[in-house]
């Protein structure tokens, strides 16, 4: 019991005894220098920010722009979905559904192939390959059409 008084008096002391001395002597002490305010540490320009609520949002409003028909919102919203959630499947489904009303066949492939590769058990795989196969036929027609001029 005794020991433990003599712990609680010594770290009293180790805690107010700064202060003791500041008080006691003639001279008040400087002020610390100023802090710089250091700049947040950026994340490296090729490594996603894991933020899965702000991926969730931004997939509700490009859910709202593709309602609208504001194609380029949507993507923009469904891109940012899946920097802020890498690995989150849905983003790229849904960019690709945008990417393809827009007429942005290749892209919306792309999304599409993403979107099978990080859910390849997914409910709807048949549609989407049907739809990536539909969007091949279209470019690969597209490509072999003459360009009249």
């Amino acid at each position: 019991m005794k020991e433990r008084k003599t712990l609680w008096i010594a770290a009293a002391l180790l805690l107010f005894l700064p202060s003791l001395r500041a008080q006691s002597s003639s001279t008040p002490p400087p002020p610390p220098p100023p802090k710089k305010a250091e700049p947040a540490p950026a994340a490296e320009p090729d490594q996603p920010v894991w933020d899965p609520l702000r991926a969730e949002k931004a997939i509700e409003v490009g859910k709202f722009y593709m309602k609208k028909g504001d194609y380029d919102a949507a993507i923009d919203r469904f891109r940012d979905a899946a920097y802020y959630h890498p690995g989150y499947a849905l983003p790229f489904k849904l960019l690709g559904e945008a990417q393809e009303k827009k007429g942005l066949k290749s892209e919306a492939v792309k999304s599409y192939e993403q979107y099978l590769k990080l859910y390849p058990h997914a409910e709807d795989r048949e549609k989407i390959q049907k739809r990536i196969d539909k969007l091949y036929h279209e470019l690969d027609r597209a490509k072999r059409k003459p360009r009249s001029g």
